[in-house]
């Protein structure tokens, strides 16, 4: 039987950016998944693409993970336009605004996850398994025993679940959730244009949901995230892809000229889910998880990401000081910093939908003086960009620059 301090459920992003920032110190680490995750990429473009911030890239640096990335996949974007449809309200963010090269990155998850996989198998510290799943899990007073799917055990003084929002960690653990349907379905697709993006994120407000236009590492292809009411959702994706296109473009203002669907589409429902607990003795949680918000500002990864490096610094904060890394009294700083703020974020996302969700004349017509008002307020703009790009507020020490040597 194996044995490790910690023990992380689940190898994608955050998952494995726990991991390594666990293997700054001494601490042995293990990480289970049911899929290997150095899979090459396909010369296409991922459906499932983030975007990710300047304190993500901070973070990704220090782990030396960012040049393990396919650079020439990355598209680092300058600016970004939201409007309201069928209004005058619009509002512009720059790089200019906050004296920065560029606002973040577009990044496929695959290429994210592979770059960390590599990253992991190079440390001394990590021991990756997989292709496996955990079959059983029993949490003891002074560890937690696992069994595989392949009857073989391991033990760890902590547990960390990082396996999804539907996470089996949580559940094996009883942590409460609230949850409630946004009664939405999320639209994503590869979408060929023939006008150039110009390195900018584009976002439009329907009265039935956002659809958003990521750029892509090429100038006329972007990853569409369009978040409409089931119904429409499903008579979108019943479409052929010349008709679905037409509706796009429509919906989109024509903003980057005729576009052509070049990917398969994928649906997915989106649900907020907030554990009211997240830690208990010998688990924490990480990322969806913990929670999950609505896409509209493409936040819900970097979100996770804080999550992962904060737990893994309080972590590495108590086994420093000789205490039991297991212990829920010990995890309790991080359970209280990263769901202040998870609902934080949750609020601001419910916020959103709610003010620009329906067609009511007058609450279109305040949104719309809002909106072009923020857009004259260039001190407003820049601490609504510095907070969104990670220059400011509560961050963990890592996403700040600050290196451990390990």
């Amino acid at each position: 039987m194996q044995s490790y301090d910690v023990v992380v459920i689940g190898g994608g992003v955050v998952g494995l950016t726990v991991a390594l920032t666990l293997a700054t110190s001494e601490l042995n680490v293990a990480v289970i998944d049911a899929q290997v995750g150095d899979q090459s990429l396909d010369a296409a473009p991922q459906l499932r693409v983030s975007t990710f911030t300047l304190a993500t890239q901070t973070v990704m640096e220090k782990l030396g993970v960012w040049p393990l990335l396919d650079q020439e996949r990355l598209c680092a974007y300058q600016h970004m336009s939201v409007w309201d449809q069928d209004s005058f309200a619009n509002i512009g963010f720059s790089h200019e605004d906050v004296q920065q090269p560029y606002l973040g990155h577009v990044v496929e998850n695959q290429n994210l996850r592979r770059a960390l996989w590599l990253k992991a198998q190079q440390s001394k510290h990590i021991s990756l398994i997989a292709p496996k799943k955990v079959s059983k899990m029993v949490f003891g007073q002074q560890e937690s025993f696992l069994t595989l799917d392949d009857e073989n055990m391991l033990t760890a003084r902590l547990v960390v679940g990082a396996d999804g929002a539907n996470s089996m960690v949580r559940q094996k653990a009883n942590l409460p959730l609230t949850f409630w349907d946004y009664e939405h379905h999320s639209i994503v697709a590869t979408i060929k244009t023939s006008l150039p993006h110009d390195n900018t994120a584009r976002q439009v407000f329907t009265a039935h949901g956002p659809l958003a236009f990521l750029p892509l590492w090429d100038q006329h292809h972007c990853s569409i995230v369009w978040s409409q009411q089931e119904p429409i959702a499903k008579q979108l994706l019943a479409l052929d892809n010349a008709a679905f296109a037409k509706a796009l473009m429509a919906t989109f203002d024509m903003r980057l000229g005729i576009c052509e669907v070049v990917s398969e589409r994928h649906s997915f429902p989106l649900k907020m889910r907030y554990a009211r607990q997240w830690v208990t003795d010998r688990v924490a949680l990480v990322g969806d998880a913990a929670h999950t918000v609505h896409p509209l500002a493409g936040q819900g990864a970097n979100l996770g990401i804080m999550d992962a490096v904060a737990l893994a610094e309080q972590v590495i904060k108590i086994s420093e000081q000789g205490k039991d890394i297991g212990l829920s009294k010990n995890l309790r700083p991080y359970e209280r910093w990263r769901k202040t703020e998870a609902v934080k974020m949750i609020a601001t996302m419910e916020s959103f939908k709610r003010l620009f969700d329906g067609a009511n004349p007058v609450q279109k017509f305040v949104r719309d003086i809002g909106l072009s008002a923020m857009d004259q307020l260039p001190r407003a703009k820049q601490n609504i960009v510095r907070h969104a790009i990670g220059l400011s507020g509560e961050l963990p020490a890592l996403a700040m620059g600050e290196q451990r040597q390990g």
